[in-house]
Order: structure tokens, then C-alpha cells, then sequence
């Protein structure tokens, strides 16, 4: 089964959203915490996706196998 990680708290990118009108206000402290996270975000997505994708096509493989094999029957 596929496992995925933690991804970036609710709160947080509602933070950042909040914040995009304003972001020549901030500290640059701030902008590289927004820049870590959403970096970080973007790659666990990437590669949930990727997983995701990989599963997908085994189901599907799966299903079609089943599927030929209940038809090489009903002949």
C-alpha cells in the first residue's frame, strides 16, 4: 500500500495566501520559511502524484487480467 508523508498544515498555506499581498512587508526570515514550505510541499506532492500514478496503472493491470480471465471463462 502506498505510504504518504505530512504535508504542510492547513493553517499554514492559508497563512501564506493571506500574506501574498503583502509579501514586500515581510522579513526576509519570513520568505524563506514560505520558500522552505512551499518547496517542501511542491516535492511531497510531486511525488504523491508520481506514487499515485504508479498504483493506478497496477490497478488498472490488475483489473484487465481479472477481467480476461472471466471472459477466456464465459467462452
Amino acid at each position: 500500500m502506498i505510504q504518504y508523508q505530512d504535508s504542510m498544515r492547513k493553517e499554514d498555506l492559508e497563512n501564506i495566501i493571506k500574506e501574498q499581498g503583502n509579501l514586500k512587508n515581510l522579513p526576509n526570515n519570513d520568505l524563506v520559511s514560505f520558500l522552505e514550505s512551499l518547496t517542501d510541499e511542491f516535492e511531497l506532492t510531486k511525488t504523491n502524484l508520481i506514487n499515485l500514478t504508479i498504483y493506478l496503472d497496477k490497478i488498472e493491470e490488475l483489473y484487465n487480467n481479472v477481467l480476461k480471465e472471466y471472459d477466456n471463462r464465459a467462452k
